[in-house]
């Protein structure tokens, strides 16, 4: 890929939620306590693939523009990619976030947002991808864990590496302890890459992203 993004004024983030939007709190709260002047970008609008969810509801304690598109609302899964594509679009995003978002975006947005579209993954990838990444890391008894923020490909997972963090496994561990350590360190290193990518623009070398 080309370079991706350049240094300029404040980029236009549209985030997409699942469930609890911890994710994208923390992107609201480096946004309100910077400025977006500062953090180098402003989110526009949220969107989800469900009603009735935290993160739709801290968007719009926000003041946020929101928008739910529901697979089943849509003949097929290609229907349904292409119709969150276009509401996504009506937005005029520099950079769509994946913060929790539990499916598996399409052809037609990827070939949209394909190189600007970043996701967090609680792993060190490329081991464990998929949706049972903490569950995947306990069973198989490594030692160390942690988080990657990416940008998303047509793969599940497989994307270029922007940034990881390291969590250490400990003995006690069960599954939804292990989930929320990974969580707090995920949060502060998504604020982190989306601001500076952001702020200072990127590029893709194969499979290395050089922050700017």
């Amino acid at each position: 890929m080309a370079e991706s993004l350049t240094e300029s004024a404040v980029k236009r983030l549209v985030v997409l939620v699942s469930g609890s939007g911890s994710n994208l709190q923390a992107l609201l709260d480096a946004v309100a306590e910077m400025g977006p002047a500062a953090y180098g970008a402003e989110i526009v609008a949220v969107g989800a693939d469900r009603d009735g969810i935290e993160g739709l509801a801290r968007a719009e304690r926000a003041g946020l523009p929101t928008f739910v598109c529901r697979v089943k609302d849509h003949e097929s899964r290609e229907a349904w990619d292409a119709a969150l594509t276009e509401v996504v679009a009506s937005h005029e995003p520099d950079l769509v976030v994946s913060a929790g978002f539990m499916k598996l975006l399409g052809k037609e947005f990827l070939a949209r947002y394909g190189g600007r579209l970043i996701n967090n993954h609680p792993a060190l990838l490329p081991s464990f991808p998929g949706t049972h990444a903490v569950r995947d890391a306990l069973a198989y008894g490594v030692k160390v864990t942690g988080c990657t923020v990416h940008l998303v490909d047509d793969g599940v997972d497989t994307g270029p590496i922007i940034a990881q963090a390291v969590v250490e496994i400990r003995d006690e561990d069960d599954e939804d302890a292990l989930k929320e350590r990974i969580k707090e360190v995920e949060r502060r290193v998504l604020v982190d890459v989306v601001g500076r990518i952001a702020r200072n623009g990127y590029r893709i070398e194969g499979r290395k992203v050089v922050i700017l």
